[in-house]
């Protein structure tokens, strides 16, 4: 099985709530599947994960860093990507606070079109209480090791 290293990101905005995007499959292997995530993506030829996550996090969102720091947490485990094909997703997340700019979607490319059907920022309440599925699945865990505050939590 392929490894597949991709770089994630954990925006976090004033209001202390994390930007999720939701994944609308509605054709192809993945047909019906329906999931929140963060933004990230597969790293491209020559670079490591910091320099992904950069260009990941400008051509998501918009949002244009010089440096997202450290890795704040990874993971490991199989994936199945659009094309049908399974993957070993080897993922390191990266923290950004971000600014009131807006996102844009003018950098997508035709498969985050397809695919990403909306934005939302959620808090770690919301996130707790949600029935609807996120990844990672121990997000407001994460987010509160990494001391984002969930008493700032109302939407």
């Amino acid at each position: 099985m392929r490894e597949r290293p991709s770089a994630r990101l954990l925006v976090i905005n004033a209001q202390q709530h994390v930007l999720l995007f939701r994944f609308l499959h509605r054709e192809g292997p993945l047909a019906g599947t329906d999931c929140w995530a963060t933004p990230g993506g597969g790293l491209e030829a020559g670079e490591n994960f910091e320099q992904a996550a950069v260009r990941e996090l400008w051509e998501e969102t918009g949002i244009r860093v010089e440096s997202v720091g450290d890795t704040v947490a990874q993971r490991a485990f199989e994936l199945r990507l659009p094309d049908g094909e399974q993957v070993w997703a080897v993922e390191r997340f990266f923290m950004v606070r971000a600014g009131e700019q807006a996102l844009s979607k003018e950098h997508w490319t035709p498969l985050e079109v397809q695919v990403l059907a909306e934005h939302r920022w959620w808090s770690i309440e919301q996130l707790r209480q949600t029935t609807e599925t996120v990844w990672p699945q121990d997000l407001p865990d994460l987010l509160l090791r990494l001391g984002v505050n969930a008493s700032n939590a109302q939407a």
